[in-house]
């Protein structure tokens, strides 16, 4: 469905400052016919600042400085910097400063971009999972809540137990970015050796998580998990496919 929806369009991320990315990312691309969405909560960040002045200078080099106003928006909270940038601030859009960016794919900064490319009725439906999850784990108990019993099982095999990683084993390629996602938030999160005092904790904090779609796994690193190290996993099952063909 959301496929349907993307027709005509593509949405392509740009985050390494790597120059092959730059080239894969407007590789075919008409400046004309493109809108690039400079993600950055300070706009500061020095990486997608780079990489912002070089589409910046891509769409000047073919359409002139003037058409910066028309062809870049911004998420930010820094109005003053993205009008220094050339960006229209009326052509930006904020979201609360106390939000991480490992927790902001809920505000504009993931909202805006999969809207424009899905069109909002699909991500809204997105958005009413996460508020679904939200309500759950602010009022059921803690026997019965799942955030609550992930993240005791995670204190469990790391600081008891002491096996330091976690596998995160989705079985659906199109969850195939989800154990990066899962590393960013709890890794960038619990990923401190000293409390927010600045005392070294005397206990280990955080867990290395790693991970892929199955099957893939299954012929690469699972052989460690099934005969080497022990390594507790997430398994995730997918009922239905969301395709139609199914193999025999």
């Amino acid at each position: 469905e959301a496929a349907e929806s993307a027709k005509g369009r593509q949405l392509r991320f740009l985050a390494n400052v790597d120059p092959v990315d730059v080239a894969r990312s407007i590789k075919d691309l008409d400046p004309e016919t493109t809108l690039v969405v400079v993600v950055s909560k300070t706009f500061t960040t020095a990486e997608t600042m780079l990489n912002a002045r070089t589409i910046k200078e891509w769409i000047v080099s073919s359409l002139g400085p003037q058409a910066v106003s028309k062809h870049m928006i911004a998420v930010s909270t820094n109005l003053k910097l993205v009008k220094e940038f050339g960006i229209d601030p009326n052509n930006a859009f904020a979201f609360w400063d106390w939000v991480g960016g490992r927790y902001s794919v809920c505000s504009a900064v993931g909202v805006l971009p999969l809207s424009l490319q899905y069109g909002f009725p699909i991500v809204q439906r997105f958005l009413e999972g996460a508020s679904s999850i939200d309500n759950h784990f602010r009022t059921a108990s803690f026997e019965k809540n799942i955030p609550v019993l992930l993240g005791l099982l995670s204190v469990w095999n790391v600081s008891f137990l002491g096996y330091p990683a976690r596998a995160i084993l989705p079985y659906s390629q199109a969850l195939e970015k989800l154990a990066p996602h899962i590393q960013q938030l709890s890794m960038e999160s619990n990923g401190k050796g000293v409390s927010i005092d600045g005392v070294p904790l005397p206990y280990e904090a955080g867990e290395i998580d790693f991970g892929e779609p199955g099957t893939n796994g299954q012929h690469s690193f699972y052989q460690l998990i099934h005969q080497g190290r022990v390594i507790p996993c997430d398994f995730i099952g997918v009922i239905k496919s969301q395709q139609p063909v199914y193999l025999k």
